[in-house]
């Protein structure tokens, strides 16, 4: 297997640019390949193909649409083996999880591809001679970003929803990891995807958000990222009133309540914590725990997380690679640092692995007080907080504390105790007894800093169309 020879795809065509940035293997720090940096021509050139191809695929029936994007999932599922592979050298997760992520990034294309079919209006009853129609239409030309930590399934998920809906898209996907969304652009080309309906470019982030935003044949902002940097997107677009769709970062709280085993529950928590080496917006990290069971699950989750092999992720049995690139090590250092020195207990890890690869290990803190940066500041890395509390109320005060809410979890056996999580837990996404966040069935969005709008489920296409009534009256009176 070979990484992708990596190119933009504008128009339909691929193409390279003299200017190249570097992807490394976290694994390695080798250099696996290079990028192109898209320019403001190719910027151009982009909108005016998603404009052409908007024309096409707007007026490309739901059941075409969705008969393409099933071809391309066909595909992706077909070249599982390659297109994991390019995601585990370029990311560094292990290869197994690479290969249930394009799996995920299909589901994705297939629910959406159903949705697709499914975009129904409705008619209101009028006075005698007169209908109400209410149409859901394609909102336009999508300027999409992904993140780099699921180089398959984030692009997977803003593409499935623009086409679905009939519109098309720009894809600007992180330069850390980019194989990703080339094998999607190459699926859909494979597929029989009508010219300018994706549009794939790479570069410098800011240089691309503030080249496509503001023009006017922008009709929607969808990323997936920081809070900080959707901030700024958001205000880029509101002055042109161009529509946004944000997910952004979370701190996600566990509830674990009295009436559990902590020796059941504290494996399955540390085996989700450091899935992904923790770099997932969903990543369980702030776990409240009733007093009487705290010593049982901390020990048990450190028992675990002293068990996980870290490794090259094309390594047999590794079940966690490095986090992502040398920024992330140095942010895990400073955090744990900054916590021990706030009088935080270092339980497990706390360190580099090694002087090669951007190797971290798994970690736990416990006793973390308010006044550690870590309480606050996401730590997208494999960093567990346990903390004891007194009470469910206490637990749910302790998960609302902070701005963000976009997943949040619970463990209990009690219907009363479920409920009142349901109910008083400030979140997008709340799972109870178990720790996956989303599923392509299911809307997945935050509440308060941690975004607007919802991906995913019946809901996930909403944000791609625009609502139009129309009113037709029979007789010209």
């Amino acid at each position: 297997m070979e990484y992708p020879d990596l190119t933009l795809f504008i128009g339909g065509a691929w193409r390279k640019t003299s200017d190249t940035l570097p992807v490394v293997n976290p694994a390695t720090e080798g250099e696996i390949g290079r990028v192109p940096v898209a320019t403001s021509k190719d910027l151009d050139d982009a909108l005016d193909a998603a404009e052409a191809g908007f024309q096409v695929w707007s007026r490309t029936s739901p059941r075409e649409r969705s008969d393409v994007m099933m071809r391309a999932a066909r595909l992706m599922r077909e070249r599982i083996d390659e297109i994991a592979y390019a995601i585990t050298i370029e990311h560094g997760k292990p290869y197994r999880q690479a290969q249930l992520e394009v799996i995920r990034g299909a589901e994705f294309f297939e629910w959406d591809a159903g949705e697709a079919q499914r975009l129904y209006g409705r008619v209101i009853p009028g006075v005698e001679g007169i209908r109400h129609t209410v149409l859901r239409q394609p909102i336009g030309q999508v300027a999409a970003f992904s993140p780099w930590n699921f180089p398959m399934s984030q692009p997977a998920r803003k593409i499935a929803g623009a086409l679905a809906s009939g519109c098309s898209v720009i894809l600007k996907a992180a330069e850390e990891t980019p194989g990703g969304a080339v094998h999607i652009a190459r699926a859909f080309q494979d597929a029989g995807l009508p010219d300018g309906v994706l549009n794939l470019v790479f570069g410098v982030p800011s240089d691309i958000s503030g080249h496509l935003i503001p023009d006017d044949r922008i009709r929607l902002v969808a990323f997936t990222g920081s809070t900080v940097v959707g901030r700024n997107l958001t205000t880029m677009a509101s002055e042109n009133m161009t529509p946004v769709l944000m997910e952004l970062g979370g701190h996600a709280p566990v509830i674990v309540c009295d009436d559990v085993d902590p020796q059941v529950v504290s494996p399955i928590c540390a085996d989700r914590k450091y899935r992904n080496a923790g770099q997932v917006c969903t990543s369980p990290t702030r776990f409240y725990v009733d007093e009487g069971l705290f010593g049982s699950f901390a020990d048990g989750f450190v028992t675990r997380a002293k068990s996980v092999v870290v490794g090259d992720g094309m390594g047999d049995g590794v079940q966690m690679g490095p986090v992502a690139n040398d920024r992330r090590l140095a942010a895990m250092s400073m955090l744990v640092e900054d916590a021990v020195a706030s009088g935080a207990e270092l339980l497990a890890g706390g360190a580099r692995i090694g002087n090669a690869g951007y190797f971290f290990e798994p970690t736990v803190l416990a006793n973390v007080p308010d006044t550690a940066r870590i309480m606050t500041e996401e730590p997208f890395g494999p960093i567990a907080i346990i903390n004891p509390v007194r009470s469910l109320d206490d637990g749910i005060a302790q998960a609302n504390k902070l701005p963000y809410g976009l997943a949040a979890y619970g463990f209990t056996h009690s219907a009363s105790n479920a409920f009142e999580m349901a109910e008083r837990v400030e979140t997008g996404n709340l799972s109870i007894n178990t720790l996956e966040a989303s599923l392509p069935e299911t809307p997945f969005g935050g509440v308060k800093w941690s975004g607007y709008g919802r991906e995913g489920g019946e809901e996930g296409l909403h944000h791609y169309t625009v609502v139009k009534n129309v009113s037709h009256k029979m007789e010209i009176e």
